[in-house]
């Protein structure tokens, strides 16, 4: 898989540290998660519990009989949807201000979603 260099200023993701998400497409397709990592540069975010893939290490200090370790990589933005727990579905978000602040709203019920910023 060929990675995106990324040259101009990130945008800012829908998604954010500690949200509760739902994979929509490939090969963890509904399983949910909260985030653990952001990366904005890439676009990418670690999910908890979610794209596990194998990586052989050396026998360490820390390690010391090495092996094959299972560990969650980053996935894309694009293959995420916000969960909303009123609507028990994946949603898209608006950003409203709500008593002076920018809060995340469920499109479908208008229910505050994550954390307000």
């Amino acid at each position: 898989m060929k990675k995106r260099i990324f040259t101009g200023i990130p945008k800012k993701l829908h998604i954010r540290k500690g949200d509760l998400v739902v994979v929509l497409s490939g090969k963890d397709k509904n399983k949910r998660g909260t985030v653990l990592r952001v990366f904005t540069k890439n676009r990418q975010v670690i999910v908890e519990g979610v794209n596990f893939v194998k990586r052989h290490s050396r026998p360490t200090q820390s390690n010391p009989k090495g092996g094959i370790i299972e560990k969650e990589a980053p996935i894309d933005v694009g293959k995420l949807g916000l969960y909303c727990a009123k609507c028990n579905r994946p949603r898209r978000i608006r950003i409203l201000r709500v008593e002076g602040r920018p809060t995340r709203i469920c499109v479908k019920c208008g229910e505050t979603l994550g954390k307000e910023e």
